[in-house]
């Protein structure tokens, strides 16, 4: 079989010149995978270069504050991910002297970091033979080898994976790990792979029984959380009433307008939804659509609606957990990227 040296030999030839590609710091390594999870290599790139330009260091990240982690995450998603990273980086300053580990047994107990984080990681930095097995790498196999058991079910994964680990037996982990990832994400792309250029097409299932765009096969998951939030901007002397969002729900710890939550449009149910601002205001405050927004997530779809309060707030409800910020702290202040692309767009409109 020469599929590993197709492989390795396209690899070879067409990668693409990446910052985390020429070190085998873990540190950096890490910082380049948990950025790019569930982010295209375009767009996390500026990410990573910030971040590695302001944390050069795993120390340097580790004295960071989670506000400063956040605000510089903005736009990433998957927040957690940055909260997990100060996790981790403050505990490999205080398990593992400083020294980020490379060794799979022991990143795969940092927290944030999965099966796949920690063979990516452990084979990059110490050539560790340890298979990868991401999005990329489940779609070159399920085609090639013809594996039809979806890629989210425990069969499948256990398939996967010991094919995975087979295959990388007696390779280099580092370049074979790489090559397989870069080649599924390149050549043997999701909906438009490049079958007629491609080096492993003489053997290739799916190619032969035209299944290319059926492998691999994915289990669809529940319908999404569908919610309505309706914020209330003001502006008053030159600030602006905020709040930190808190823990168990999206966007923990981001900033945000005071909210109202409800089950449909706040049309729909026009007395419920003045009572509850009126719980939140103490009053009722003069309402004006300003704009609506649909925030589409993994596993939620939210319809925003923003309000612009036309009179000024004196009273609110002090366990809202509403405070005013001026300009500055409003700007410096880590916002999901619906509150961001409203102050941005519309705040100095209303």
């Amino acid at each position: 079989m020469n599929f590993q040296p197709e492989i390795i030999t396209w690899y070879l030839d067409n990668k693409r010149e990446l910052p985390w590609r020429n070190t085998s710091d873990a540190y950096i390594i890490w910082l380049s995978e948990i950025i790019l999870q569930q982010t295209r290599v375009e767009q996390g790139m500026p990410y990573f270069n910030r971040f590695l330009t302001r944390f050069p260091t795993v120390k340097d990240f580790a004295a960071a504050s989670e506000s400063e982690i956040l605000k510089l995450w903005e736009g990433l998603g998957y927040y957690s991910r940055g909260r997990n990273m100060l996790y981790t980086a403050r505990a490999v300053m205080e398990h593992h002297d400083g020294i980020f580990p490379t060794q799979y047994d022991a990143l795969v107990k940092l927290k944030g970091i999965g099966d796949y984080t920690a063979a990516a990681i452990s084979s990059f930095s110490a050539k560790e033979v340890r298979a990868v097995v991401d999005g990329n790498v489940f779609r070159v196999l399920a085609r090639y080898f013809g594996i039809d058991l979806p890629i989210n079910s425990p069969a499948g994964k256990k398939e996967f994976s010991a094919l995975a680990t087979d295959l990388i037996q007696g390779q280099d982990p580092s370049i074979y790990n790489q090559a397989i990832m870069e080649f599924g994400a390149l050549q043997c792309k999701p909906k438009l792979p490049l079958c007629e250029s491609c080096p492993l097409r003489p053997g290739c299932y799916a190619f032969k029984h035209d299944l290319t765009q059926v492998l691999p096969i994915k289990l669809k998951p529940a319908g999404k959380r569908v919610r309505h939030f309706n914020y209330f901007v003001m502006e008053q002397d030159g600030h602006v009433l905020m709040k930190q969002r808190s823990a168990g729900d999206i966007w923990q710890q981001l900033y945000d307008f005071p909210l109202v939550e409800t089950t449909q449009e706040h049309y729909a149910d026009p007395e419920a939804f003045q009572q509850a601002v009126q719980e939140l205001f103490g009053s009722s405050p003069i309402l004006r659509p300003v704009i609506n927004k649909k925030h589409v997530l993994t596993h939620q779809i939210i319809y925003v609606q923003f309000f612009a309060l036309d009179n000024n707030i004196t009273n609110f409800n002090t366990k809202a957990g509403l405070k005013w910020l001026n300009k500055e702290a409003m700007m410096a202040a880590p916002k999901p990227n619906v509150i961001n692309d409203f102050v941005k767009f519309y705040l100095t409109k209303l």
